[in-house]
């Protein structure tokens, strides 16, 4: 199963674990391809250099760097596609949609309600991280 997914995934993943970090977990294990572009790496490498999480890299003992590079492990790199129009409410969420076109991703995984409400996008599910491990662990059965 190939999913791409969005960076409050991820970060979710990497700091706090729970299904986030179970997806990773799949990854790890190659039970899914996880996916992602360049666009989704430099907003990660944003979002973990926030000066509101510095706290969090305190309790776990580890630095942003090296959860990049552990992430950076797991994934494949795809370059997203050009979309013709705005499909989400975000525009910054298209970035997400772009990297899944690009990947033939069967699954988007977000915790951002501007792409769930999409619910699916060109037979891409659009689902959050719960919905998200429950398939996979169907699928590997």
């Amino acid at each position: 199963m190939r999913i791409v997914a969005d960076t409050n995934v991820i970060v979710s993943a990497l700091l706090w674990g729970g299904p986030p970090r179970a997806i990773l977990a799949a990854a790890r294990d190659q039970r899914i391809v996880l996916l992602t572009s360049a666009p989704l790496i430099a907003e990660l490498e944003d979002v973990l250099g926030r000066a509101k999480l510095a706290r969090r890299f305190t309790e776990i003992g580890r630095t942003p760097a090296e959860l990049l590079d552990r992430y950076l492990a797991l994934v494949g790199f795809v370059t997203p596609v050009m979309l013709t129009a705005p499909i989400s409410r975000d525009p910054d969420d298209d970035q997400v949609i772009a990297t899944a076109l690009a990947a033939r991703a069967e699954l988007i995984v977000s915790g951002d309600h501007d792409l769930l409400d999409l619910g699916c996008y060109q037979e891409m599910l659009i689902v959050d991280a719960v919905a998200a491990v429950e398939r996979i662990e169907s699928v590997n059965r």
